[in-house]
């Protein structure tokens, strides 16, 4: 049976979009690819309300089996994953009203499903999502690539970690840990002990 995917990449100034069907053999298929966004200088309620829109469209379109977005996490920049988080947030929200399983997955795991490394840039994600949905370049811009490369990630390595119990829904292949999913559940674990999780 064929499994269809979206991967939403969040984030409020480009929300990649992507849907994938995939099936029992791996084999995937690109069905739609897209970025919604609003400009920097926008209202936040403005911002939400024009991504919460564009998911909402996208939902009802292409009516997937499974959500998969990015795990928001980063130390680099607060102000970046206050917004990345605000986005998810609408994207969580609009899937789990209309019944959608959402799953969670970090960069790391993403990049290690699609090219093999974790650690890979990019570029190297964008040629391997070309590669594997037989397509003659990569999806432009690049938030638009790794959103089929969430789709992908989520089909061929399975479910998600941590509390989100409804990620096990809809998955390709192994449902075995990551090293990144065993390393996000010792961190969320540590947070806890330490008072700081919620």
């Amino acid at each position: 049976m064929t499994l269809r995917v979206v991967g939403i990449d969040p984030g409020l100034t480009r929300c990649g979009l992507a849907v994938v069907d995939v099936e029992p053999n791996r084999k995937v298929t690109l069905v739609d690819v897209s970025v919604a966004g609003t400009p920097p200088g926008t209202p936040l309620d403005r911002r939400l309300l024009t991504i919460a829109e564009a998911i909402d469209a996208w939902l009802e379109r292409h009516r997937p089996d499974v959500l998969a977005i990015e795990r928001v996490f980063s130390a680099v920049s607060v102000t970046t994953v206050i917004g990345t988080a605000q986005a998810s947030g609408v994207v969580i929200t609009a899937a789990a009203r209309r019944g959608i399983p959402v799953a969670m997955h970090t960069p790391t795991e993403v990049k290690a499903a699609v090219t093999g490394s974790g650690q890979a840039n990019k570029n190297s994600v964008g040629k391997m999502v070309a590669k594997i949905c037989r397509l003659d370049s990569p999806p432009k811009p690049a938030d638009a690539a790794d959103a089929v490369a969430l789709a992908i990630a989520h089909a061929w390595r399975g479910a998600a970690v941590g509390s989100n119990a409804s990620a096990s829904a809809g998955r390709v292949g192994s449902t075995q840990l990551t090293t990144a999913q065993q390393a996000w559940i010792a961190a969320e674990a540590s947070a806890k002990r330490r008072g700081t999780g919620r």
